[in-house]
């Protein structure tokens, strides 16, 4: 696989909606870039809307629910932010609002009242409100911050959403909330339902006189109901497994658990970082794992005896999958391409890293072997996963299988903060940015070379964004790394809280403190204040346009390292922003990575027999 071939577009599928009118599911298409709409036609899946047409939301800057469909129709949110409606009848397109400077995202239809409801963000406030398809907006609630995806009850008659407040993300703490539908749409009756103790709340769905929603008051995101009927307020434990349910949300309109008829579920539930699919069937009995191909689930919708999902494996490309409830037979409706015919890829495999202190959890993640043979321990290369509140899941990379066949060993990390391992392990990371985090990141790669896995001569750490902040600090506070690779990573902090938007615009005080009680902690964790202490050589990659880290800030690094007597590498693409999309640009990037690190490798070696 060369490195043009590494960072081909391969086909995504994203957001997916159910309905008497069909499945249909958003895809994005590789020489765009765009994310289209897809249904399952009878002849197999084929496209809907014009040609035109992107769809993506953008609401706190990731989006999320910009598909929601109905019995006669679809809405969409254009890529201008702005909500549609393809009439399934006739396949036209009509734009439902023209509201210059607002985006909507979390989209739910309102069959009965001929509306889609959806979480509004504009002048930097959001709003819960109604679009009829005759272009009426309607606000049915405002006042919190942010908002989550509403959930309607089949009737119509209550409605359920989260809200939380500033400076919280919503994995830290929100709220729960109903109301009340009247006959001319309005609410009534709005209440929130605290929870037993302080929690993250998310993915609200009624299930007849139930809400159930996802909770992790007690120490995972699990299912939990309460009576909406009765309306005392108690939550309910839905008997689930001491896992994380869900992800960190994100955006908008995840949707990781979902109620079928006559009292059965389908759950995700996150195992050591992996995903399982649960059922249990309405005519009872013990639940059973269904897919158990595929390691990650979303978007999950029942319909009829089936259940939808968007899945993910190790060795193939996004799949929408029909799972038939009583048997748990899965099919595939679409996607779940081969992406390397004729070979296999590397697969991970599950690490543990044993815990620091009697009593903490120990740190997970992925190790994919080198698929080069030799008679030699391979060179490791390290990567820490952007967020970071977010994880590493063992999904097909084909970045991962470039290494893979260049004889490089890979080891994705699951560090304290990451998502998928309860609140505690999640909520790890609070004030210890650049510290927890670069701990596990050094730890694994100590555990991996003293289980003769790798050599541990030839180490290297890689990020992007927030990852490339953890990689600088590793290298800054380590001398264990032959060499790092950041790319797009953050060097100053306190510069990007001041530009940083609205939807984290307390992230970074939660993540290192308060900047004013906590100057000295500050300076600690940033790296242009201790470039000279990177004694390893760096390898820098920038997008001139980057609105999110901003090019000064790597331009400084350099700029700093080099004063410090360093010899860094910077590669400079004028043209990208923060993530490269052009494919050239991406394959040059690994291209120079390769060589950088197969470069500092050999000196290393070469060092190591020098020395004996």
């Amino acid at each position: 696989m060369s490195a043009y071939e590494a960072c081909a577009a391969h086909t995504q599928r994203g957001e997916l909606a159910v309905s008497s009118a069909g499945v249909f599911w958003l895809q994005t298409d590789p020489a765009e870039g765009n994310a289209n709409l897809w249904y399952l036609s009878a002849q197999g899946p084929a496209r809907l809307g014009p040609d035109w047409l992107g769809i993506r939301s953008r609401v706190n800057g990731y989006g999320g629910g910009a598909l929601a469909v109905s019995e006669n129709g679809v809405f969409v949110v254009g890529e201008d932010q702005q909500i549609r409606f393809i009439d399934l009848a006739d396949g036209t397109c009509s734009l439902l609002t023209d509201d210059p400077g607002a985006a909507y995202g979390g989209l739910v239809a309102d069959a009965p009242r001929q509306r889609v409801l959806a979480v509004r963000e504009a002048g930097g406030e959001q709003q819960l409100v109604a679009v009829s398809v005759g272009g009426e907006l309607r606000t049915l609630h405002s006042g919190q911050d942010f908002y989550s995806a509403p959930a309607l009850s089949a009737d119509g008659r209550k409605l359920a959403w989260t809200s939380w407040q500033l400076p919280d993300m919503p994995w830290v703490r929100s709220r729960l909330w109903t109301a009340g539908v009247v006959q001319d749409g309005g609410l009534c009756e709005c209440r929130h339902w605290p929870t037993p103790s302080e929690a993250s709340v998310q993915q609200p769905v009624f299930d007849r006189a139930r809400l159930w929603v996802l909770s992790d008051h007690a120490g995972w995101w699990q299912p939990w109901y309460l009576d909406t009927l009765i309306g005392d307020g108690l939550w309910h434990s839905g008997q689930s497994a001491e896992l994380d349910h869900a992800n960190a949300p994100w955006q908008l309109g995840e949707c990781h658990h979902c109620p079928l008829a006559n009292g059965g579920w389908a759950r995700v539930q996150y195992r050591n970082g992996s995903g399982e699919l649960w059922l249990l069937s309405p005519e009872g009995g013990d639940a059973f794992r269904v897919a158990r191909d595929y390691s990650d689930f979303r978007y999950l919708r029942a319909s009829g005896g089936s259940l939808y999902c968007v899945a993910r494996s190790a060795t193939h490309l996004d799949a929408v999958l029909q799972i038939e409830l009583q048997t748990g037979q899965a099919r595939i409706l679409a996607g779940g391409e081969n992406p390397l015919p004729g070979s296999r890829p590397a697969l991970p495999l599950d690490i543990e890293v044993p815990a620091l202190e009697h009593g903490e959890q120990p740190v997970h993640g992925f190790f994919y072997t080198p698929k080069l043979a030799s008679p030699e321990l391979p060179p490791l290369i390290l990567m820490a996963h952007g967020g970071p509140t977010s994880a590493a899941y063992p999904v097909f990379s084909p970045q991962v299988q470039y290494w893979c066949q260049r004889g490089f060993a890979v080891a994705e990390v699951n560090y304290r903060g990451s998502s998928g391992f309860g609140r505690k392990f999640r909520l790890a990371l609070e004030g210890r940015w650049g510290e927890a985090d670069v701990e596990d990141m050094e730890r694994t790669a100590d555990h991996l070379v003293s289980v003769g896995l790798v050599d541990g001569r030839r180490v290297f750490i890689q990020g992007r964004s927030s990852g490339g902040y953890t990689a600088l600090m590793a290298m800054i506070q380590s001398r264990k790394f032959t060499a790092g690779a950041s790319m797009f990573g953050v060097t100053d902090p306190l510069r990007l809280r001041a530009m940083t938007h609205r939807f984290e615009s307390g992230y970074l005080d939660w993540l290192l403190g308060p900047p004013g009680a906590n100057p000295e902690r500050w300076r600690e964790r940033t790296p242009l204040y201790h470039a000279d202490c990177i004694a390893a050589p760096m390898i820098f990659f920038q997008g001139g346009q980057d609105k999110v880290v901003v090019p000064e800030q790597t331009r400084a690094m350099v700029d700093a390292m080099k004063a410090a007597g360093r010899t860094p590498e910077l590669h400079w693409f004028e043209q990208e922003g923060h993530g490269f999309r052009h494919q050239a640009n991406q394959a040059d990037m690994l291209e120079r990575m390769f060589s950088f690190y197969r470069r500092h490798g050999r000196k290393a070696n070469e060092r190591a027999e020098n020395m004996s």
